[in-house]
């Protein structure tokens, strides 16, 4: 992108910043002169910004002539509190299974068809496991994404695989949806799920899933290891860990159909 185009670019984007900053200072509906006045841009340069922003819904425009925040920004700042709230009250727990295992915590949240890491334990050994945070990885080659899938039911795995199209990493990725369909639902079933070098090769993960007060999954936690490393006798402690989380967050230690 040539420099010109690419200032113009970042003028816009300074431009609908002012905008949003000078709605928010406004309790009612703000009308395009005031906003225009406060901004000091020219009223057609702020509705052409206005109407940009309102079609991806971070304004919304109100009779008669008024303009306010959009509801996707209400979103946007919960996924935010969200996310704050769950690393906050998952930190503990996961030094807590990273000490008791010997191996790599991960806590995942999703992002659309993929999952995200936004926190991890790792343990002071040479050879480990180790995640990056920021980094995404599809839901289909994690064990908390096939627990997200599975949770959804089978209708849903259908249509990630469609939107998707269930894309290999190793030869033991899951490439076929009914295959995805049946160890999703069975891992939602059991509370736990496992990746089997579905992600890559050598890599084994256990995952379970984190719920707030609603009983809404909002988090995945999971354990990465050298396949060889990794053992069944962790499942039951990334379950407790998972629902320590959970109680954390408000959800009942005893609540019906946990997942994790």
């Amino acid at each position: 992108m040539p420099d010109r185009a690419l200032t113009a670019s970042i003028q816009v984007l300074d431009r609908m910043a002012l905008l949003l900053d000078t709605l928010a200072r406004y309790a009612e509906p703000a009308s395009l002169k005031y906003l225009a006045a406060d901004t000091g841009l020219h009223p057609s340069t702020a509705h052409r910004i206005l109407t940009a922003l309102a079609s991806h819904g971070y304004v919304e425009r109100v009779a008669p002539a008024g303009w306010q925040l959009g509801a996707k920004l209400l979103q946007l700042g919960h996924r935010v509190r969200v996310g704050q709230d769950v690393r906050r009250a998952a930190r503990p727990e996961m030094d807590r299974l990273r000490d008791a295992i010997g191996e790599s915590v991960n806590l995942t949240l999703r992002a659309g068809d993929e999952v995200i890491y936004v926190e991890r334990a790792t343990p002071a050994r040479a050879i480990r496991v180790e995640q990056i945070i920021g980094s995404r990885a599809p839901l289909h080659v994690t064990a908390v994404g096939k627990l997200w899938l599975g949770e959804e039911g089978a209708a849903s795995v259908a249509a990630y695989a469609g939107r998707t199209g269930l894309p290999r990493y190793t030869r033991n990725t899951l490439t076929d949806v009914a295959a995805l369909t049946r160890e999703a639902l069975a891992a939602a079933q059991r509370g736990y799920a496992l990746d089997d070098e579905e992600a890559e090769l050598g890599v084994g993960c256990i995952g379970a899933l984190i719920r707030d007060a609603a009983g809404q999954v909002v988090a995945g936690l999971s354990v990465s290891a050298p396949i060889e490393r990794r053992q069944a006798d962790w499942i039951p402690l990334v379950l407790a860990a998972a629902r320590r989380i959970s109680a954390r967050l408000g959800y009942p230690e005893g609540g019906a159909s946990l997942a994790a």
